[in-house]
């Protein structure tokens, strides 16, 4: 092989791997927290600033009748808003429409630095959790921060689309 075919494949094989999209379950892997960076408690996370929320998603919805239900694709997004501090997040919990836990989406704490966001995307064909999905999600700061964290759905019908957005609640603090 001389170096003119060695140079194509080989930007051959720049190029397709640039073009692939990555999953974004799984692109956070510098936020992972390493050890010296969470405060010591009792469950290995404790920050001045704790909350746990509640997040409504819909990966289905009935449509026409009870007995149709219409496959959604939803997100799950969370926001950084400050400029200046870190979030960090406990838990990213799935959950079904009868309360069973469905899947953990982080294996350990992750942080997000000043105004980073990350999505969790449940597709259109995942029916495990049905139309009263949910997420429980644990977040700390060191500072009081308003990070943002939503339920994005979207889904499309013939030539009809259609989007529509949830917010969380606190559950405890």
């Amino acid at each position: 092989m001389n170096f003119k075919n060695f140079f194509f494949i080989l930007l051959s094989i720049v190029i397709t791997y640039s073009c692939t999209k990555q999953n974004p379950n799984k692109e956070l892997k510098q936020g992972i927290l390493k050890e010296n960076k969470i405060p010591e408690s009792d469950d290995g996370f404790s920050y001045p600033i704790k909350k746990e929320l509640y997040v409504p998603i819909y990966s289905d919805i009935y449509n026409k009748t009870k007995d149709f239900r219409f496959q959604l694709t939803a997100t799950l997004s969370i926001r950084n808003t400050s400029p200046r501090d870190s979030l960090f997040i406990k838990n990213v919990d799935y959950y079904n429409t009868t309360g069973d836990f469905v899947r953990a989406y982080i294996e350990q704490p992750i942080y997000l630095k000043p105004l980073e966001s990350i999505e969790y995307v449940i597709e259109e064909e995942d029916t495990a959790g049905g139309s009263g999905a949910n997420f429980l999600i644990t977040w700390g700061a060191n500072q009081t921060i308003v990070p943002i964290f939503q339920g994005v759905m979207v889904g499309v019908s013939g030539q009809q689309g259609f989007a529509f957005t949830t917010e969380s609640i606190i559950i405890s603090e």
